[in-house]
């Protein structure tokens, strides 16, 4: 049957999306709404959907993002101190295509990681390389690349990620060799690509982080140059959630939050 070869070729052809739409579309065609033309191409958008979904799948797979959470599940209510048209405007992800970058500080547990996951997934919808990875970890993988002669080409995979995002600087400090590195991967990007990245450390501390002024100063001039700066000055998610289980007086949590 005609039909029956038809779903073959698809499925050898491996056109996924239409072959899923295949029945529900000759159902519609059949009852005469639509002709011959509008058939197909509701076939093709299916496909293509279909495709579009599997690349950000992958995408998804390989970007190395923690967990997966977007900007609708962020509780504002809880951090007033976040301006959510400030968010909303990153959402829109203008600064990844004018090369900006984004940097989020607050103490533990406010949201940082939260809020720069979920720009990382609105940057893989639209089919951007995405790629997260804790600072600590990102700095070992530098200086493992440097001391085996391919830093050259570990930089050059950086550079063709469009959204980087660096999460936890400056709850460890970086020693001289790898904030030298550090500063080689920013300098390497800027204007190129975008980094997001999440400090528990005001910029005045910044030097604590890198043990050289003259360092911290150069990274902080290269990232802020063109930057979205997000000061979050709010209670911990995690805290209040040891806090609904009895676990943590409300007092500790109010301490903390300032």
């Amino acid at each position: 049957m005609a039909y029956e070869r038809v779903r073959e070729l698809m499925e050898s052809l491996k056109l996924t999306g239409m072959m899923n739409s295949l029945d529900f579309s000759l159902h519609n065609w059949g009852k005469g709404e639509k002709d011959v033309t509008e058939l197909l191409e509701e076939l093709l958008l299916a496909e293509v959907k279909e495709k579009s979904e599997r690349r950000y799948l992958t995408a998804l797979k390989y970007s190395g993002l923690p967990f997966h959470k977007t900007l609708e599940e962020f509780d504002f209510s809880f951090q007033p101190s976040i301006d959510r048209k400030q968010i909303m405007e990153l959402k829109s992800l203008r600064f990844l295509y004018e090369k900006e970058n984004v940097v989020l500080l607050g103490p533990p547990g406010v949201g940082k990681t939260h809020l720069a996951v979920a720009l990382g997934m609105e940057a893989l919808r639209e089919g951007k390389k995405v790629y997260f990875v804790n600072a600590i970890s990102l700095v070992d993988k530098l200086k493992k690349a440097f001391s085996e002669r391919r830093f050259e080409k570990t930089i050059g995979y950086f550079k063709s990620i469009e959204l980087l995002i660096v999460d936890e600087l400056g709850y460890l400090p970086l020693e001289n060799e790898g904030a030298k590195l550090f500063f080689e991967l920013v300098s390497e990007k800027y204007e190129k690509g975008s980094i997001i990245l999440t400090s528990n450390r005001g910029f005045a501390e910044w030097n604590r982080i890198f043990e050289d002024e003259i360092l911290a100063t150069a990274v902080l001039d290269r990232l802020l140059h063109h930057c979205t700066i997000v000061n979050i000055r709010g209670k911990s998610y995690r805290l209040r959630e040891k806090q609904k289980t009895g676990l943590i007086g409300t007092q500790l949590i109010s301490s903390l939050g300032h």
